[in-house]
């Protein structure tokens, strides 16, 4: 069996062609910020002091500009250039760890399935989320081959279950007046003799505001002033339609929100976006907010739901992680995401009472 690993370079390229990248360096300004010294940054990072010159030095002649700001008697400090570079190396981190994920994953089964070592991990098509990241990260704990994890639309998670691409979609719902507008794309393609939802958590979508909510925005209303920049999620999103919905209800036309065009694929790009300054508000799930040290104003109550084939949750990999979802360690870890209620996690909810928006009171039997 074996692993796939991809990480994010920026390369920085000058007019001579000469490059230097951005991996090495962004750590070091990190600690140079935190310490103030470039001396206790390098011993920090291993390095001579002056090898950490050098790399400070290379990377400036590459950009031409100084990454720090040197004042008597206050230490080291980072430049607004120097800023800019953190800004930059972790803004492209956010915006492509979920598009990457799902290309390793795709890349080590092929290559695993053409070796003959590929062994059926858990298949997973989910909307973005991070009670569903920690369901990864604890099967992985115990096996990395476990799982294999595709982040992409709700409907389009649904309807590969039902073509049986995947043994788990994962989806939301909003508890409000257009749940059942919401529900009716996904009745298209689940069969309620076939289908079971599992419930995995309670948790707000709302918007995300840079610390302090310098422009002042109290609501949805807000969006349609001129002077907020506005960050989307893409077309065919659960978030995007949620918005879209709660928007019109509010009397706002979409097209008339500054940056409703200016879309990014995860809760957790559209925090980075907010917080690197491009965008004032954005909107997603509470825990990118808070990790981003973003503002964020509740909007909506979700119920996020597993859909999976009843009859394959008795035996096996299904099984398993079933009771993963149920365990009091998994439902501990939930808990401490802002916004999050996992109270109910591991429930099996009849598929029309879970649609229309009933929890562990249609709970199916075991």
């Amino acid at each position: 069996m074996i692993e796939i690993r991809c990480v994010t370079e920026l390369i920085v390229r000058d007019s001579a062609g000469r490059e230097a990248s951005l991996t090495d360096i962004v750590p070091l300004l990190l600690l140079i910020d935190e310490t103030g010294s470039i001396a206790q940054a390098a011993e920090q990072r291993q390095l001579s002091y002056r090898h950490a010159w050098g790399l400070l030095r290379a990377l400036e002649a590459r950009l031409g500009g100084d990454l720090i700001d040197k004042a008597r008697g206050k230490g080291s400090a980072l430049s607004a250039l120097g800023r800019a570079v953190v800004r930059a190396h972790r803004l492209c981190g956010e915006r492509l760890d979920g598009p990457m994920q799902s290309v390793v994953t795709e890349v080590a089964d092929d290559l695993n399935r053409q070796l003959g070592a590929h062994r059926g991990p858990v298949r997973i098509h989910a909307s973005h989320g991070y009670a569903v990241a920690e369901l990864v990260s604890e099967l992985c704990a115990h096996d990395a081959s476990a799982v294999d994890i595709k982040y992409r639309e709700s409907a389009e998670a649904v309807a590969a279950l039902a073509r049986g691409e995947c043994d788990f979609a994962g989806f939301h719902l909003p508890r409000s007046a257009f749940r059942d507008l919401c529900a009716d794309i996904y009745r298209r393609s689940l069969d309620p003799r076939r289908h079971v939802l599992i419930y995995l958590t309670r948790r707000q979508q709302g918007l995300f505001l840079q610390k302090g909510n310098p422009k002042g925005v109290r609501g949805l209303d807000d969006l349609a002033r001129g002077d907020v920049r506005f960050v989307n999620r893409q077309p065919g999103s659960g978030t995007r339609l949620v918005l879209d919905l709660a928007l019109r209800r509010v009397g706002i036309d979409p097209a008339r929100v500054n940056g409703y065009a200016s879309t990014e694929l995860t809760h957790t790009a559209i925090a980075a976006f907010v917080a690197s300054g491009m965008a004032d508000v954005g909107f997603g799930v509470a825990p990118a907010a808070h990790r981003f040290g973003l503002d964020f104003i509740p909007i909506v109550d979700e119920d996020y739901y597993f859909a999976c084939e009843r009859m394959r949750l008795t035996s096996g990999p299904l099984a398993s992680v079933l009771a993963v979802l149920r365990s009091d360690a998994f439902r501990e870890s939930v808990s401490h995401l802002q916004g999050y209620d996992p109270t109910e996690c591991g429930t099996l909810v009849d598929l029309a009472a879970g649609l229309r928006g009933a929890a562990s009171s249609d709970a199916v039997p075991d």
